[in-house]
């Protein structure tokens, strides 16, 4: 039996939730190959947040995996569920007033594509972490390049399945940037976008 929703009308909208913060609500979205570094760029990022007292909240790959998205598998179906489920997730999250700052490989086109579309435009930003499997490999802390190497890991983004890399992404960051470079390039960008109100 299909059941009709009626969604209650709640007073409190999100531009009010922004004006009681001082800022406006935002989606960063950190998109890259495994050991790009997209999760030390977004800590980085939400402590100089932080620190101009800016809301935020971190939706991480790994993490998100273990509780909102758990059972997944890395299928490019499960793949594309992973990414709405977030995306759905992000849209709430915006209403409530924070920068949601997300990290996630994401590495196709129309599943970007879809986040962005659920996101009004405006509170949307991607961030490409641009950087060479080779050098990701070199990294490999999690030894995802190393098992997929000898063939013991199937679907391993940008060695046994595809990646997409943005074509037109709003900030990208490049294996020649230092962390505090990736930093500034991405405030340099969203500054205007949140329209800080006296927390500079």
């Amino acid at each position: 039996m299909d059941v009709q929703l009626f969604p209650y009308g709640y007073k409190v909208t999100r531009e009010q939730r922004n004006q009681l913060n001082g800022h406006n609500s935002l989606l960063i979205w950190f998109t890259g190959l495994s050991g790009s570094g997209k999760s030390t760029i977004a800590d980085a990022l939400e402590q100089k947040l932080h620190n101009k007292k800016i809301r935020t909240i971190v939706l991480d790959g790994d993490n998100v995996r273990g509780n909102l998205c758990e059972g997944l598998s890395f299928s490019p179906e499960d793949r594309s569920e992973n990414i709405k489920r977030v995306a759905q997730m992000s849209r709430i999250l915006l209403d409530s007033g924070v920068v949601v700052l997300a990290t996630f490989i994401s590495p196709y086109k129309k599943d970007r594509e879809y986040v962005e579309n659920t996101i009004k435009p405006n509170t949307f930003v991607e961030v490409f972490v641009n950087v060479s499997v080779e050098i990701c490999a070199s990294r490999d802390q999690k030894g995802l390049y190393a098992k997929a190497k000898k063939g013991e890991l199937n679907n391993l983004t940008g060695v046994s399945a595809p990646y997409e890399k943005p074509q037109h992404p709003d900030v990208e960051i490049t294996e020649n940037d230092s962390l505090e470079m990736a930093v500034d390039k991405i405030y340099t960008r969203i500054k205007d976008k949140l329209e800080l109100k006296d927390n500079e």
